[in-house]
């Protein structure tokens, strides 16, 4: 397994699309199910230009020869928020324990205090996604929240944790 971990292009939309799909039908913990983002690949390929055009935010992929298997997002804040930023990531099942994760994570958090010269990362964590947690702890993150009843499949109600991490 030969990852490669680089910058995401207009070109990389329609596999987004396709991966978006595949990850929301293997995992319970994102915003979206198997269904995917309802976005056509013209919009997905302006959204993917949008975030990297910008100087403090950036979306990476992770290829494993032709098949995307994880992807990340750092979004940067403007004005009296520019000293913090968010962050995203997700990685195709077979891929997990695997380093994908760690490598997106480092190569988000070192674009975080190198490029966008952010103070604080935040995200947020499906309670029960210990897997998730651990890589996010490993990467020095804090919990300092939780929302109940962040996430509703079907008739039930999941929790979010609130992390930051402070550069």
């Amino acid at each position: 397994m030969a990852i490669v971990i680089r910058k995401a292009i207009a070109d990389d939309a329609e596999k987004m699309l396709e991966y978006m799909k595949v990850i929301g039908g293997e995992t319970d913990n994102l915003s979206f199910d198997g269904a995917g983002i309802p976005v056509s690949v013209e919009q997905e390929q302006e959204f993917i230009k949008s975030v990297n055009e910008g100087e403090r935010s950036v979306m990476l992929v992770a290829f494993d020869g032709d098949a995307l298997v994880g992807t990340a997002q750092l979004s940067s804040f403007s004005r009296r928020f520019s000293h913090r930023s968010e962050l995203a990531v997700s990685v195709r099942k077979a891929w997990w324990g695997k380093g994908v994760g760690s490598a997106l994570m480092s190569a988000l958090i070192d674009f975080a205090r190198n490029v966008a010269k952010v103070e604080v990362i935040s995200l947020e964590v499906r309670s029960d996604n210990d897997r998730a947690i651990a890589l996010y702890h490993k990467f020095g993150f804090e919990k300092f929240g939780t929302y109940r009843k962040y996430f509703k499949i079907g008739d039930a109600h999941f929790d979010a944790d609130y992390m930051n991490l402070y550069l």
